[in-house]
């Protein structure tokens, strides 16, 4: 293998309180499959209480696959709850990066506090990652991404940068796309520094597509989603529960960070169903099929977990990582309500059981978070939308795109004047979201860009947010 391997950096990630998964992938030639060869490499992988590795804790040998891309995911195990540790993988005589992680607190602790953001839609070509640079010096405990981590678009003139090839549908493409979004150096720092939580959206397979279902027809659909979810897994740091069996895969995962709080992460792409009355965007109250009872975003399987692990802690913090709009946005359009089927407002009957979910055992803190729409929403999850005096149930915080453009301003204010449960909207700037979780409450910081075009740009808080244990809704400080 000639040339250095760890082009694409280093990456941890599913951290437990024994336990944290370690991420490579040995890439010399990065941009053209990979160049690591046609066999398998040895990488050795240590894991240290200090920068230097003076006092290595943890280390082994793991095999670089070719049918795997040369990646490598190690689960660490025998680990101290709620501690930093430095990492490595040496293969030959080529260092990796240092990464940093931490584990999870031990089941029973309750930690002061938790600091983690979120964020998603992180489009190459419309921008740079300024907002992972920022994120690095955010003291953070957790990164939690919320999909759109790569577009599979063909590349286009014009724009800040541009994709490498054309559209993204074989495996190799997929791999190759990757490769392009982990050679920027803030991606590779922010990974670096922090260990994330991930789940996707659609653009990591085809814009829109659900479950088994492309917008488009496309007759090979299930290869093309095959090859997706198997670059998706190479890619990200994920566990080996998560590997895909073909067309499937068991992303929804449960993250307890001792009895503070318990995150839920969900996959609401694989087992939804089609968008109502495509191929409409949005809909009015002539489309029917959006109210069916059977319709789904989550899956019947999905669902049952989700309510079995809300019932398991009520008393504490319960955060719902996922990946659109759950709260009610209707478009007045000619005097009538539009809805965005692709949101959760085209799913209401599967919308009206995840609020039972969370009712039902008496969850009270409840923080849903959520991307996709390009623009920042906070809002109040009632148990009934059309009824502006049922109890509010949950908090939503949307979060910004990381570079991807938003809808206009005037068009997110008509949004949040025909939906009162909205107490906020902003779509004219990227960036992201840092929370502050103690015990008693949530402090949420909207932070955003100067200027996504801009390398260098700098970031400011344009909000904040309180959200009381126990009393759902955001009161803005």
């Amino acid at each position: 293998m000639a040339g250095y391997p760890f082009t694409l950096g280093v990456a941890s990630g599913s951290p437990l309180p024994a336990s944290v998964v370690l991420w490579t992938r040995l890439a010399p030639e990065p941009l053209e499959g990979g160049g690591a060869g046609a066999e398998p490499v040895s990488v050795r992988w240590e894991v240290a209480h200090d920068e230097r590795f003076t006092q290595v804790v943890q280390s082994g040998l793991v095999a670089a696959l070719p049918a795997n891309a040369h990646s490598v995911h190690v689960e660490v195990q025998g680990l101290e709850p709620a501690r930093w540790y430095f990492y490595r993988f040496v293969a030959g005589s080529d260092d990796s990066p240092v990464g940093r992680t931490r584990t999870a607190p031990a089941r029973l602790d309750r930690p002061q506090r938790l600091r983690f953001a979120f964020g998603g839609c992180q489009h190459f070509e419309h921008g740079y990652y300024a907002a992972h640079r920022h994120l690095v010096g955010e003291d953070l405990d957790l990164m939690v991404f919320l999909g759109d981590y790569v577009y599979e678009g063909r590349g286009r003139p014009g724009r800040v940068r541009r994709h490498a090839g054309a559209e993204a549908r074989s495996l190799d493409q997929y791999r190759n796309r990757y490769a392009q979004y982990k050679l920027d150096p803030d991606l590779q720092d922010l990974h670096a520094a922090v260990p994330w939580l991930v789940t996707w959206d659609d653009h990591e397979v085809d814009n829109d597509y659900a479950g088994a279902s492309p917008l488009a027809p496309d007759r090979d659909f299930l290869l093309r989603r095959t090859a997706a979810y198997r670059a998706y897994f190479e890619h990200m740091p994920l566990r080996e529960a998560a590997r895909p069996s073909g067309a499937e895969m068991l992303l929804r995962a449960r993250y307890d960070f001792g009895r503070l709080v318990r995150f839920h992460v969900l996959d609401g792409r694989q087992h939804r169903s089609p968008q109502a009355c495509r191929p409409a965007r949005r809909v009015g109250p002539q489309c029917r099929e959006r109210l069916d009872s059977d319709r789904t975003m989550l899956g019947a399987v999905q669902e049952r977990w989700l309510r079995s692990g809300l019932a398991a802690v009520p008393g504490r913090w319960n955060v719902i990582a996922q990946q659109t709009l759950m709260a009610r946005a209707s478009l007045p359009v000619g005097g009538e309500p539009r809805f965005r089927t692709d949101a959760w407002d085209g799913y209401p009957a599967a919308r009206r059981r995840l609020l039972r979910a969370v009712t039902d055992p008496g969850a009270r803190s409840v923080l849903v978070l959520s991307s996709d729409a390009h623009t920042c929403f906070v809002a109040g999850l009632r148990s009934d939308f059309l009824d502006t005096r049922a109890p509010l149930v949950a908090t939503e915080l949307c979060g910004p795109s990381l570079t991807s453009p938003g809808r206009s301003q005037r068009r997110t204010d008509a949004i949040v004047r025909a939906n009162p449960h909205i107490e906020f909207g902003n779509s004219t700037r990227r960036g992201y979201f840092v929370l502050d979780l103690t015990v008693e409450r949530c402090v949420a910081r909207l932070r955003v860009l100067d200027d996504v075009t801009r390398p260098g740009s700098g970031v400011a808080t344009l909000a904040r947010f309180a959200i009381e244990a126990g009393r759902p809704g955001a009161q803005r400080l």
